[in-house]
């Protein structure tokens, strides 16, 4: 297995949550890590967010982030819209010493890689996936072909149009969410905005129900979770849940302007993948 280069700059002591609720949690997790589940998003979390997704690539030091703090903690997941298969191979987390604990939770949920043993799990897909793909270049015609606008698949489980390269990428993403919603709502799938990007996907799993399912599942008592996108708000509110429970929770949003929502409802705003970083850094110095 390879070996993390870790960086070499001390990483600094914790920030300091701006909610009691977060500064609870934060002293929750670093008074029982071994009770504390660290999830985080991929794409704007610990990837930037670049004009292909296909190129979208951890940041540089995530892995050895993750290597230095998995070992400390109860566990570690990487919560995504992507197929597992593909997060795994993006963020470089495959035979890498002291990843043991982490999983990767494709599809919402619905794909599950287990470092550990580098089984995946993937149930069939939904057939309104393939129905909808053949309908899309149809609906994008109607709405009027606009230059820019692409389909991106998602490994048979879901389809993706983003509107990022379009001329006017809101003006894009406004005009195609109606028709994209009715196009799945015929096909049995939903629709989930994010950031110049509408997926049509199956319902039932979102990142909230993945969240609570691998909680119940490792027993954690206290949480942390860092997205950056509208596909988060489900785990947001999963994590506020948690804490009706009785179970601490911080939200640590990866700073966007293009997620307002986010930022207000987060305990700690980072800057971006490389805040998130220093962040999960900083933990595992703290962890000691």
């Amino acid at each position: 297995m390879g070996t993390p280069q870790t960086h070499s700059t001390a990483p600094g002591p914790l920030p300091v949550p701006v909610t009691p609720a977060g500064r609870a949690a934060l002293d929750a997790i670093v008074g029982r890590p071994s009770a504390a589940l660290v999830a985080l998003d991929f794409d704007g979390t610990l990837a930037p967010i670049v004009e292909n997704p296909q190129d979208a690539r951890a940041h540089p030091d995530a892995v050895p982030a993750l290597a230095a703090l998995a070992p400390k903690v109860a566990g570690v997941a990487v919560v995504t819209g992507r197929p597992a298969e593909v997060a795994v191979r993006h963020g470089g987390f495959a035979g890498v010493a002291g990843l043991g604990r982490l999983t990767v939770l494709g599809h919402y949920g619905a794909e599950r890689w287990d470092a550990r043993t580098g089984a995946l799990s993937a149930p069939e897909p939904h057939p309104g996936v393939a129905a909808v793909r053949d309908g899309l270049p149809r609906v994008l015609a109607a709405a009027g072909d606009r230059p820019g606008v692409w389909i991106e698949e998602k490994g048979g489980r879901a389809v993706a149009v983003h509107t990022r390269r379009a001329d006017d990428p809101q003006a894009a993403f406004d005009a195609l969410r109606g028709p994209l919603t009715d196009l799945a709502t015929r096909h049995g799938l939903i629709v989930e905005p994010g950031r110049m990007v509408l997926e049509l996907r199956p319902p039932g799993m979102d990142k909230g129900v993945a969240l609570l399912d691998h909680v119940r599942e490792t027993g954690a008592r206290s949480v942390l979770y860092a997205g950056d996108d509208l596909g988060d708000l489900p785990a947001f509110a999963a994590v506020e849940k948690l804490r009706a429970d009785g179970v601490p929770g911080l939200l640590v949003c990866s700073g966007s302007t293009e997620v307002g929502e986010l930022a207000e409802r987060a305990d700690l705003v980072v800057d971006g993948p490389a805040g998130v970083v220093r962040l999960l850094r900083q933990l595992a110095a703290r962890l000691g």
